[in-house]
């Protein structure tokens, strides 16, 4: 987490203070930020003399039993919940602390009493980067026994995974293992996770109040200031319409892909976003797709559905409502009991065979493979989640280009078992928003993505395809402040038809806003070349950049790119350190502690 720096002028500080404080926001870590937020407003209403005033847990907690809420988050949400769950307990005068897995000193377990977790799934069932330590810590042989100890867990995931929700469940498992007891059975949350979120952190914050009547302090408010206005009222739930200004195809001609380069306008909304942050772009369905789909049902289009919007015709939920694509596993066992297909049913219970046939296929394979005749369209919408929006890594400062945005998307499109297959939202983008049109959008605050809080710290930025699209807004960021050292890796097909961003790269070399381009183009020679190969070209400058502090970014496939990387900084650190291979895995593990290894990865 990078806390942003206090502008100058701003407050009552003298310059001296004004700079010491922003030196310490730039080291704090979540915990840390969540802990001294908390500490200045129980100080903030002690001096008011208040009566009323919440003391933080961290403070006025002295001998009151407290609730541990531990969070680990790839990209914020499980962070956004826990701290709405802290909320929620603070409001109940529960004593509640938020940390950081990445952060949270194992030898703790055994003194806690009741912890809540959230946490996400990454990947094929990985953790995130901070919470793999924890992880492997539970289920490794030195993990305390737990007995006495409440917990609940809320596990994020996306059904279209296999190992949906898989490290949640792990932590859930392996607490009740290890003694502990559940206060609130584990909730698992697919994409579009807001209301089952919200309903568990209440049933949480209720529970945990109960459970802990006797020692709670009276829930009370905080007193003194204002309360500042949040900065736009546009959010997840109230998308802001922003026009679209500019789309180019980054691509030349002859290139096997379609990348595009896309400029919305955010004048009036208020929206601000930093450096690593992410869009969210709420799409429509194809025509073409939604069409099929109702004469794959026999369905009348024009037949009304309830839906969370209210009542809408049976075409225009399919539109905009739901998720008319991607195969969930919860999708395939409800059809399979509706289409009473053995086939099927043997099918979906292989989970190899599965995994095989679901390649390339969608929900309209499933339609016309095992039609189901007369199924109403209520029952049919009953079976889908919810369409949702995509995160796309914001490609552009908002310093160096005030009321805008700029996305890096690259389109999918291809052909399998002979259907044309189209990314949703991509194609959206493409080919169905016209200039000037507006798309809904939300900003997505990845505080896991930052650069470091000083200019002057090396950051080196490993980003093939579409995965650069954060290190252009980390360059222009850069620029703009002035002073440091960066340095890119870059990666596609061929050079001459897909080197994204080629000029502006060049002009910062030029410049001197970049140090150093590296680049490798995998299919203009006869062997194959890769980012990793690069690095592990330029080892002992890439080794020695780190010793100086440099802080080291990866974005982009999670599947291949994104493990060869990280086994390459591992050798990298062997060989040019002079490590054992225990001791290289320890020092990239600390650099991940340190937040100085970041990666954005999908």
């Amino acid at each position: 987490m990078t806390i942003p720096p206090l502008a100058a002028g701003v407050g009552p500080l003298t310059p001296e203070q004004h700079q010491k404080l922003n030196e310490l926001l730039g080291t704090l870590s979540p915990d840390q930020a969540s802990w001294l937020c908390g500490y200045l407003a129980g100080v903030n209403a002690s001096m008011a003399g208040s009566a009323t005033a919440v003391t933080p847990a961290s403070v006025a907690g002295q001998g009151q039993e407290s609730v541990t809420v531990l969070f680990g988050s790839q990209t914020g949400n499980a962070e956004g919940i826990a701290s709405d769950l802290v909320g929620a307990l603070t409001a109940k005068g529960v004593n509640a602390n938020l940390v950081d897995m990445g952060t949270y000193k194992t030898q703790n377990l055994k003194a806690e009493k009741n912890i809540c977790v959230v946490v996400s799934t990454h990947g094929e069932g990985d953790p995130p980067d901070t919470a793999m330590d924890l992880h492997a810590f539970i289920n490794g042989r030195r993990a305390p026994k737990m007995d006495g100890i409440s917990f609940s867990v809320l596990a994020l995931g996306d059904t279209s995974y296999e190992f949906y929700c898989k490290t949640g469940a792990d932590f859930d498992t392996r607490f009740a293992e290890l003694g502990g007891t559940r206060l609130l059975d584990r909730v698992d949350c697919d994409v579009d996770y807001e209301e089952a979120a919200e309903a568990w952190v209440a049933e949480v914050a209720e529970k945990f109040s109960a459970k802990l009547a006797a020692s709670v302090a009276a829930p009370v408010a905080v007193a003194g200031g204002a309360v500042a206005a949040p900065a736009s009222e546009y959010s997840k739930k109230n998308p802001f319409a922003a026009p679209l200004l500019e789309r180019i195809n980054l691509n030349g001609k002859g290139s096997s892909k379609e990348t595009l380069h896309l400029e919305l306008l955010l004048e009036g909304s208020g929206l601000t976003y930093q450096p690593g942050d992410a869009l969210g772009v709420v799409p429509s369905n194809d025509a073409d797709v939604v069409d099929e789909v109702i004469t794959a049902l026999g369905a009348n289009a024009d037949e009304d559905v309830v839906t969370p919007g209210g009542i809408e015709s049976f075409r225009d939920a399919l539109m905009g409502r739901y998720e008319i694509t991607t195969l969930t596993r919860p999708f395939l066992r409800a059809y399979a009991d509706l289409a009473e297909s053995k086939e099927f049913s043997e099918l979906i219970e292989n989970n190899d065979r599965l995994n095989d046939w679901l390649y390339g296929r969608e929900i309209i394979d499933v339609l016309q493979t095992w039609p189901v005749k007369g199924l109403p369209p209520t029952e049919f919408t009953d079976l889908l989640r919810k369409l949702p929006p995509r995160l796309y890594s914001i490609a552009s400062s908002l310093n160096a280009h005030p009321d805008e945005v700029h996305l890096c998307v690259g389109v999918t499109r291809y052909e399998a078992h002979g259907r044309v297959r189209k990314g949703v939202c991509s194609t959206y983008l493409a080919d169905r928003v016209a200039l000037d049109e507006t798309v809904r959008i939300y900003v997505d605050t990845n505080k896991n993505f930052k650069l470091p809080a000083s200019v002057d710290t090396p950051v080196i930025m490993i980003g093939p395809g579409t995965g650069v699209a954060p290190f252009r807004s980390f360059v222009e960021e850069r620029e703009v402040q002035g002073g440091g050292k960066n340095w890119l890796f870059f990666g596609e097909q061929h050079f001459d038809t897909d080197f994204l961003y080629q000029v502006e790269w060049q002009q910062w070399l030029k410049q001197g806003v970049l140090d150093r381009v590296d680049v490798a183009f995998s299919r203009d020679q006869n062997k194959k070349l890769y980012v990793q190969h690069r690095m592990q070209e330029q080892a002992k400058k890439l080794y020695s950049w780190l010793e100086e502090g440099g802080h080291f970014y990866v974005c982009g496939d999670e599947s291949r790119m994104a493990h060869d990387v990280h086994q390459t900084l591992i050798n990298i650190v062997k060989e040019q350190g002079g490590k054992s291979e225990e001791d290289a895995d320890a020092y990239v593990k600390q650099l991940q502690k340190d937040r100085r290894y970041q990666r954005d990865v999908y």
